[in-house]
């Protein structure tokens, strides 16, 4: 029994001292990147990512919800396009704008999450020639609060999960 308590408390002790490491050491600067090559020119892969209605043919994030409603507005692949999503507890609330806009090369959003948590991030996908086909290099950038430095892990874990699917999807779409 005693051992049982020693280990118990030894592993109460790291998990607090990790804690404290994460919320003192961690940058609250996050940048999360993956990338793919597609055997397709730039210009098929943009008809994926240069807009917003292209980016959720295969946005990994809405199908966790079947009946997340979404709503468009302003003008597609253009800056100013956006869309205002409404999902169950995984998918939340928020909206993602279009901020920058370099045909066949460059797209940038500005991504604003309101439910389960506010918060603001910015996105950006990057296509550059690799050989005869593309490079899709997909970007996130955000801050993170004192709480959040501490689930930074398991926030990677996740974050790779969607972004490879997602780009997973974007390939078969685009090698079609």
């Amino acid at each position: 029994m005693k051992t049982i308590l020693r280990i118990l408390g030894v592993i109460i002790l790291l998990i607090i001292a990790y804690a404290v490491i994460a919320m003192l050491f961690f940058s609250k600067d996050y940048h999360f990147e993956r990338s793919i090559v597609i055997n397709e020119p730039k210009e098929k892969v943009w008809q994926y990512t240069g807009s917003l209605k292209g980016f959720n043919t295969w946005d990994p994030f809405s199908k966790a919800d079947k009946n997340v409603v979404i709503t468009y507005s302003g003008v597609t692949g253009q800056v100013g396009e956006s869309y205002h999503w409404k999902g169950n507890d995984k998918v939340g609330e928020g909206e993602q704008t279009v901020t920058e806009v370099a045909p066949n090369e460059k797209l940038t959003t500005k991504l604003h999450f309101i439910k389960p948590f506010e918060g603001d991030a910015k996105g950006t996908f990057v296509l550059t020639p690799d050989g005869n086909g593309t490079k899709v290099t997909w970007t996130m950038d955000n801050e993170l609060n004192t709480m959040m430095k501490i689930m930074k892990p398991m926030m990677d874990m996740n974050m790779k999960k969607m972004f490879d699917e997602g780009l997973g999807d974007l390939k078969k779409m685009s090698e079609k």
